[in-house]
């Protein structure tokens, strides 16, 4: 099944600046050949339910790996039967009913 999530992980106990935490969690979703996008506060990803699953747990191992004593994440799946969307497919439907 394909998956769109929207995810933020945020370790905590190790200070206020997180981007490097951030730059480590891409490397994971890169390696795994996911389709993503970093925004403001999380990133997309779409993919097949398991490998989306499977490199966000990736993300947990790795940002504990540099120090982080504890993560929390907020994690929002969207998912379709009808047919298939794509994340930019989403963005574009938005953009064509602008003013």
């Amino acid at each position: 099944m394909k998956v769109i999530v929207d995810l933020c992980v945020v370790p905590m106990g190790v200070g206020v600046s997180v981007g490097k935490y951030v730059v480590e969690c891409q490397k994971v979703l890169q390696a795994a050949g996911l389709n993503h996008q970093v925004h403001a506060y999380g990133t997309n990803i779409e993919g097949d339910w398991d490998e989306v699953f499977t490199a966000i747990k990736r993300c947990h191992e790795h940002v504990h790996a540099m120090g982080a004593p504890r993560i929390t994440t907020t994690i929002k799946a969207g998912t379709r039967t009808d047919r298939e969307q794509s994340m930019q497919d989403k963005i574009d439907s938005v953009v064509k009913q602008e003013l």
